[in-house]
């Protein structure tokens, strides 16, 4: 059983680092799962895997709560009326709120509809090695072709609707192929299209919350609410230690690009990817 409960605890540590860096927190369970199976069923870990992210979005909910927030006369400078109701609404967060909203369509769309197929299909090492390299090749030349551009956008609030929408279409290729990163695939969109490196970031931290909260749900729907004692403290362990490292890494990462680009976490992906292929290769995964 205490074993149990270390393996829950490790896979929470890998969701918390690897949420929120670009180098793929579905990929990396995955690839843990190869080395490190928890004792439970199928379907169990597949839920698990998902349901421990919502201890990383209690984490941007914590650290970002004034901007997330939409009520209340302070900390806001631009309400919706000056008397009433509208005095306690913050204009620019419920305009931010409706922008994540846009960015979250496409791949609700998509992930309702085809969800199960994704997974069947697309969910093993070999895709994740696959997307692992390639979008690890897509950071290093974005962050090299756009290194003496000036970004467009700087700041969540100059984000357009349109550029929402596109950001939210390249977090569809992240709900289709395992190994790409959610993250990943909404900064580098972003950076695409013209948003600075710290927009970009917080507006894909924000997007996580109604997009990994939406997915959580659906894999708890489908797996039913009939837990055992041992699987819910699974749970309680994995998605506790989640949200305590995401708290540590999204307050390093917002740091860190503040000074350096993401090549790093280009090449760390590339040579990652290379050694799950060695792997595959010599039988130690499959």
């Amino acid at each position: 059983m205490v074993i149990e409960w270390i393996k829950a605890l490790i896979f929470g540590i890998v969701e918390g680092i690897t949420e929120w860096l670009p180098i793929s927190s579905t990929g990396h369970l995955i690839l843990l799962d190869e080395f490190l199976t928890l004792d439970a069923s199928d379907a169990f870990k597949e839920m698990f895997d998902v349901v421990i992210q919502l201890g990383a979005i209690l984490a941007v909910v914590v650290i970002y709560w004034k901007q997330l927030w939409p009520f209340g006369k302070q900390h806001n400078p631009k309400p919706m009326a000056k008397q009433g109701f509208g005095a306690l609404v913050k204009k620019d967060v419920l305009q931010m709120w409706c922008k994540v909203l846009v960015a979250c369509l496409p791949a609700a769309v998509i992930g309702l509809l085809l969800d199960d197929w994704f997974h069947e299909h697309f969910y093993n090492a070999w895709v994740v090695a696959a997307m692992l390299i390639l979008f690890g090749l897509a950071f290093i030349f974005i962050e090299r072709w756009q290194k003496n551009c000036t970004p467009k956008m700087n700041s969540i609030a100059s984000i357009t609707y349109r550029t929402a929408l596109w950001i939210g279409v390249f977090q569809v290729i992240a709900a289709v192929f395992p190994g790409t990163s959610r993250s990943g695939a909404t900064i580098v969109g972003a950076l695409l299209l013209g948003v600075s490196r710290t927009a970009a970031a917080e507006f894909t931290f924000f997007l996580a919350v109604p997009v990994m909260f939406g997915a959580s749900l659906l894999k708890l729907a489908k797996f039913g609410l009939h837990f055992t004692g041992t699987e819910i403290t699974l749970l309680l362990i994995g998605m506790i230690s989640a949200f305590l490292v995401s708290v540590l890494v999204i307050r390093f990462l917002m740091s860190y690009i503040k000074k350096h680009d993401f090549i790093v976490f280009g090449w760390y992906r590339i040579a990652i990817g290379i050694l799950v292929f060695i792997c595959g290769a010599v039988g130690v995964i499959g």
